[in-house]
């Protein structure tokens, strides 16, 4: 896979034939021996990836893109950043991402499912995954992004493509363009969010989270681990980007760190 223009924004880019999980396999390396922040692995076959909740993230190759980026965040002063802050960056992810997405198919069609799914008209075409490694002072973040599938490929029927939806390019040249801007967009938002001490307002994230949130507004479902489901609207982001529903039963604000969220809009 060819990929010169995100090779350009970045100083250690992998690219891999296959790989199983490029999650992994950037977590192998940090492992193995000392690793610049931002480093990516990228691969357009992955054989055993992982996605939010235990699912499976598998596709033929070529038809898909895996990208995982180490991030090691240091505060301004020389401290790591404190890991209470940690819940933004995947976050951030997912705006680099819908923003990779609107730059190359229609705009208007794209936005970002809570916590970090990416839609192109309701249709999910890309997913995230953070793991935080064993030291607690880096997080590897994962994304797929389904570049060439066609219907008959897609893992769900709520699933999309690139290439279904519109793209004019193709090939290596379709994943280099979304890419490159993924990585320009994610390093430019995180630099800003460290920098000025994870502030979300200050930095900006949380004002783009919020406009790119197709889920706020919603009435919505969310799946709680190991509590019932929650049904009510979504209303609002918090400062730790938590995702504040109103129960339709009480009215009770609950805000919701991590859960499987539906969107209700035909119920």
């Amino acid at each position: 896979m060819r990929l010169p223009r995100s090779a350009a924004v970045v100083d250690d880019l992998a690219v891999l034939p296959e790989v199983g999980s490029t999650n992994d396999a950037l977590v192998a390396r940090v492992a193995a021996g000392p690793v610049d922040d931002f480093a990516v692995v990228v691969t357009g076959s992955q054989t055993a990836g992982r996605g939010r909740l235990g699912r499976v993230w598998v596709a033929p190759p070529g038809a898909s893109l895996s990208i995982s980026v180490l991030l090691r965040p240091v505060l301004p002063a020389g401290e790591p950043l404190d890991t209470q802050h940690y819940g933004w960056l995947p976050l951030i992810a997912g705006v680099a991402m819908t923003r990779a997405v609107q730059s190359v198919v229609e705009p208007s069609r794209v936005g970002l499912k809570w916590p970090n799914d990416v839609q192109i008209d309701g249709l999910k075409v890309s997913g995230l995954l953070a793991e935080l490694l064993p030291g607690g002072d880096a997080v590897v973040v994962g994304a797929g992004l389904n570049l060439s599938l066609t219907r008959e490929q897609l893992p769900t029927p709520v699933s999309t493509s690139l290439a279904l939806s519109g793209a004019a390019l193709e090939g290596d040249e379709l994943a280099d363009a979304a890419l490159s801007v993924y990585l320009t967009t994610l390093r430019e938002l995180y630099t800003g969010f460290v920098r000025l001490g994870a502030d979300p307002l200050g930095s900006g994230v949380a004002e783009q989270v919020t406009d790119l949130c197709t889920t706020i507004g919603q009435r919505v479902k969310v799946e709680l681990p190991g509590a019932p489901d929650l049904v009510g609207s979504a209303v609002g982001i918090d400062d730790a980007g938590r995702l504040l529903v109103r129960a339709s039963l009480d009215g009770q604000v609950t805000a919701v760190a991590a859960g499987d969220v539906t969107h209700l809009r035909y119920e």
